[in-house]
């Protein structure tokens, strides 16, 4: 079992490695990972039994015990989320990706908004919202592409004033994971604007709630500034 666990820690440790340096695609990476993960809440698991007997744990086992901590810390976010990759600010209307199709990893894929997937958002996230900003929409869209302009993991890739569209994908640190993200102003009630927002990954069905916690930070950052 010491060898076992060792293997699995291993496993894990080469997973994010290979990720982060982007030597393997990001979902190669994660797939190593977890079943490093996995490996290891076995061995965490023969640890705890060979404890509550009684007996030392291997050198093995208390590393898989640590890893297995992290491993779990790292799905958290995820617990309740549905199997859904992709959120948005309007679920009858969701803002629709242009330019996003043209990148390479995207040529051929449906990026259209999956249906059935907007009742999946409400019943998870239905604090997921709109920006309702009390300024006209050319300063409204200034700020949006300043804000997403700011962001350390985006990088904007399209903008169009006369259309209100704002185009950007966010690349995670550690595993590389790219998600693309449509942002969209239009004028709002009394003068003001609404900014509307959808990220969406491109890899795996789930996201463990990136999406839309990436989409309630940039609502908050926008509106905190005006």
């Amino acid at each position: 079992m010491n060898a076992f666990a060792l293997a699995s820690v291993i496993a894990c440790g080469v997973g994010v490695a290979l990720a982060w340096l982007r030597v393997v695609p990001a979902l190669a990476g994660f797939g190593l990972f977890a079943l490093g993960g996995i490996g290891s809440l076995i061995a965490a698991v023969a640890t705890v039994v060979r404890l509550l007997r009684g007996r030392a744990p291997s050198l093995g086992g208390i590393v898989a015990l640590a890893v297995t901590a992290a491993f779990v810390a790292s799905a958290l976010p995820g617990l309740g989320m549905p199997r859904i990759n992709d959120f948005t600010t309007d679920l009858a209307d969701p803002p629709a990706f242009t330019h996003a199709a043209t990148l390479g990893p995207n040529v051929g894929r449906d990026l259209g908004y999956p249906a059935g997937w907007a009742e999946l958002q409400r019943e998870c996230c239905a604090d997921v919202r709109a920006a309702v900003l009390p300024v006209p929409p050319a300063e409204a869209f200034a700020r949006a592409v300043a804000l997403a302009s700011a962001m350390p993991d985006w990088e904007v890739t399209h903008r169009s004033p006369e259309s209100g569209m704002i185009e950007a994908v966010a690349t995670t640190a550690i595993f590389g994971f790219q998600d693309d993200i449509v942002i969209r102003v239009r004028p709002g009630a009394n003068g003001g604007s609404r900014v509307d927002m959808r990220s969406k990954s491109r890899d795996g069905q789930g996201d463990i709630g990136a999406n839309a916690s990436r989409i309630r930070r940039f609502v908050d950052a926008i509106e905190a500034n005006g």
